[in-house]
């Protein structure tokens, strides 16, 4: 069974910035492997929608990003680690969410259990 696990979520003040990873385990040849797979960050904050972040190619070749985190936000990837990365700079009131990591081929998703993000005064 395909895993994904979020680390490095916490408390911050305004214009601070906070790394968090995305470590990915359970891969078979039912499953293919993590490199096959795109990767998303997606956010919901309090009384909010859930919403993408942004996402990575299964190459790291490609990205996107919302427009509300352009600039200051950016995603990455180590195929070799089964890990993914999203690097925040520049936090707001707003970015307070909890953030998940998710694991995208075809119609096919893996979600991670999330992790908190307060960006807090």
């Amino acid at each position: 069974q395909v895993q994904l696990v979020e680390s490095g979520g916490g408390s911050v003040q305004p214009g601070g910035s906070l790394r968090l990873s995305c470590t990915a385990s359970g891969f078979t040849r039912n499953t293919y492997t993590f490199n096959k797979y795109a990767i998303q960050w997606h956010r919901q904050g309090p009384g909010k929608e859930r919403e993408l972040v942004a996402g990575v190619s299964s190459d790291g070749g490609q990205t996107l990003y919302a427009d509300s985190v352009k600039g200051r936000f950016v995603i990455s990837r180590d195929n070799t680690k089964n890990t993914a990365y999203l690097q925040m700079n520049n936090l707001k009131l707003e970015d307070t969410a909890v953030y998940f990591c998710v694991a995208r081929r075809a119609s096919t998703d893996f979600w991670g259990q999330g992790t908190q993000v307060t960006v807090s005064s």
